[in-house]
């Protein structure tokens, strides 16, 4: 069992910042591979990023690629998202999971491959 907890949202202007934390507790999290989802009003939650276990291997949606950075403290069971460049369409709840799985980028782009799920935090950018 893993509880996740999510941090560090909040209202942003357009082209500002914001670090998202998710706190990691129960079982050894350096053996998940992490991932950061989100979702819009009225829309299906989508992926954002993705991180295995030991951290160098990372992937990234288009729509955010070069703008957010995903990085984990194992030391901390934490992973962040750094959001850089914020656009208003990046408004929505973000959400941080952990999979037991076996890390690709195939497995760790679908959200029926984290079995535990952070509460989420609202990011909302102004135009």
């Amino acid at each position: 069992q893993v509880q996740l907890v999510e941090s560090g949202g909040g209202l942003v202007q357009a082209g500002g910042s914001l670090r998202l934390s998710c706190a990691a507790s129960g079982q050894t999290f350096s053996t998940y591979a992490m991932g950061w989802f989100r979702q819009a009003p009225g829309k299906e939650r989508e992926f954002v990023a993705t991180i295995n276990w030991s951290g160098p291997g990372t992937y990234y949606a288009n729509s955010v690629k070069g703008r957010f950075a995903i990085s984990r403290d194992n030391t901390k069971s934490t992973v962040y998202l750094q959001l850089n460049t914020l656009k208003p369409e990046d408004t929505a709840t973000y959400y941080c999971a952990a999979s037991s799985l076996v890390w690709s980028i195939e497995v760790h782009t679908t959200p029926q491959s984290y079995r535990y799920w952070g509460q989420g935090t609202q990011v909302t950018v102004s135009s």
